[in-house]
């Protein structure tokens, strides 16, 4: 059944904003507000902080007025652009092809207005993270800063991990180019999860809607929107290095594409020495572990008195950075190479180092040891520091017909909610290990990875992996998760549960939950090797890993302390 939806259209322009439609090289005209301080059209010339996006310049859900008067009043001139095709925007409305001579287009035009001293950052979330790293591809000289949050210049992209691996994709990607690239407008809609094939709830809403997404129709069916041209100019990491402030969420479910970025960008010399990381326990939409859950009175996605609260910790760190990029007020000692937020630690407060993971940590290898009879869906196993002395397998089960279902209804939003996750150690397809509590405080802080043998008796499967805390009061919360796709029956591969800053506390003990689905977040396997999307058929299949041997699986963290878990061996 077809889901119903909203069409959400450009919300009235802000008072203080000048508005201009700034033209492009081929003629096309961008919808372009210009924020300056005082709000005074005769300002003398500044720097400026470009914003471009497609979710309304104007609009209440990402409140750039606001953030235009926050900014203007630390003295920069502001201006906030709908991307091509998008509410006020003139062209084509299709995904990543246009941003770089856009971005190029634009900083140009700016550069010849009256307030503009030529100097230009660039600062927002997302996509408007991405459009960022499109201007740096363009190459134009008078960008001399960018601050991108929760972002990735493979933003959507399903990253490939070699080996006949690669991400799983993300459910999301198809509904985003669904909703937010058709046209002008933007749908909020959402896809029945229960109708198969997966691809049939889109083409009955184009048909509902009259119209298709262009970026939709290229991308499908290939899995990926690896056809939709983002780099014309080559990309930006090969241009001119210029700082980059990256903040990059615990909880993000972007945070996969920043964090390959970041490893990209620590090899090539001259982008390491300009890139600087803040590092903190927030999702996609800016909620913080040290709030969470939140509800309609504090959440700042609900309450606008609440956003301007949030204002301060979510934009005077970009502001200490332009002072110093883009005014050349303080010098680059002042600016700590890395902060970072650790959860459950001694309050909000962030941590400082020189690089990350932080300098004397040290690896924690826990190996997947049976717990008396080899582990299944009905039996745990257990995470100890010494390896199994014989060998065996662990076993779970994939049916697609009844998936693992998300934690969430919205994943960019985890916090909100801050789902407990005990109750899926409780199912017959999540295989489960279990870690003694620990003695004493043990701090992860670096990459956290999962090393095994994995079989399916299907031609591929999915592998989900979540680390979690368990309270000594039962319940769980999420510290880690990373997935992997693999395309043959038996593979030895390395799963990257991604980057953590955690604090386990006395008392506490970490579990590791493994299994074949995490449905609607993520595509569901059918078991068979048919599309994702167009599957109609599917089959339940068994999982296998290898436990003990030379072949054993281990999980290995990074730990800031010389404490162990299980000390006792």
């Amino acid at each position: 059944m077809n889901q119903p939806f909203e069409t959400i259209t450009p919300a009235p322009s802000h008072p203080a904003a000048l508005p201009f439609m700034v033209r492009m090289r081929d003629d096309v005209r961008l919808a372009t507000d210009v924020y300056l301080p005082g709000g005074e059209s005769s300002a003398p010339p500044g720097p400026t902080i470009l914003i471009r996006l497609p979710y309304d310049k104007c609009g209440t859900y990402t409140q750039l007025p606001l953030i235009a008067d926050y900014f203007t009043t630390r003295g920069y001139r502001v201006a906030v652009q709908d991307v091509r095709g998008k509410f006020r925007s003139q062209g084509e409305t299709i995904l990543f092809t246009n941003e770089v001579h856009d971005g190029y287009d634009t900083i140009e035009w700016i550069t010849h207005q009256p307030w503009s001293d030529s100097v230009v950052g660039m600062w927002g979330d997302s996509y408007y993270g991405y459009t960022q790293w499109a201007a740096v591809a363009s190459g134009h000289p008078a960008l001399r800063a960018i601050a991108p949050r929760v972002t990735g210049t493979e933003l959507g992209q399903v990253l490939d991990h070699g080996n006949g691996t690669r991400d799983v994709e993300q459910g999301i990607h198809l509904s985003y180019m669904a909703t937010h690239f058709v046209d002008n407008d933007t749908y909020a809609w959402e896809p029945d999860p229960e109708t198969r094939p997966l691809i049939a709830p889109f083409e009955d809403f184009f048909r509902t809607l009259g119209r298709r997404s262009p970026s939709f129709d290229i991308a499908f069916p290939h899995g990926h929107d690896g056809l939709l041209r983002r780099w014309p100019e080559g990309h930006p990491f090969d241009q001119r290095a210029i700082p980059v402030l990256q903040t990059i969420g615990w909880y993000d479910n972007c945070a996969p594409w920043q964090w390959h970025d970041i490893a990209e960008l620590a090899r090539r010399p001259d982008w390491a020495a300009n890139q600087y990381l803040l590092i903190d326990a927030i999702d996609h939409e800016n909620h913080h572990i040290t709030q969470a859950p939140y509800d309609d009175t504090t959440d700042h996605d609900a309450n606008e008195d609440a956003y301007r609260a949030l204002l301060p910790t979510y934009l005077d760190p970009a502001l200490e950075f332009f002072d110093i990029f883009l005014r050349r007020q303080g010098n680059t000692t002042q600016l700590p190479r890395v902060r970072w937020h650790l959860v459950h630690g001694d309050g909000p407060e962030l941590h400082t180092d020189t690089s990350w993971p932080p300098v004397n940590t040290e690896p924690l290898t826990l190996h997947l040891t049976p717990a008396g009879e080899p582990p299944t869906g009905t039996t745990p196993g257990a995470l100890t520091p010494t390896k199994p002395t014989t060998s065996s397998t662990g076993t779970w089960t994939h049916d697609p017909d009844s998936p693992i279902p998300s934690p969430t209804d919205n994943a960019f939003a985890y916090l909100r909610t801050n789902p407990r996750l005990h109750d899926w150690s409780k199912r017959e397809d999540v295989l489960v290990f279990d870690a003694e509590p620990t003695t004493q405080t043990l701090d992860l802080t670096g990459p956290v990875s999962l090393t095994l043998t994995l079989s399916t008796t299907g031609p591929s499967t999915h592998l989900f992996t979540k680390l979690l805390d368990v309270h000594p009061s039962g319940e769980a919360e999420l510290v880690a998760h990373g997935r992997v796709h693999t395309e043959s029956p038996e593979s030895r591969l390395t799963v990257s549960l991604g980057q953590v800053g955690y604090r386990l506390r006395p008392g506490h003990r970490l579990r590791l939950h493994l299994h074949s689905s995490d449905f609607p977040e993520f595509v569901l396997h059918p078991g068979t090797a048919d599309n994702p999307w167009l599957a109609v058929r599917t089959e339940r299949t068994v999982q296998s890993i290898r436990l003990g041997g030379e072949a054993g699986a281990h999980l290995t963290l990074t730990t800031g302390t010389s404490e162990r878990l299980n000390p006792q061996g």
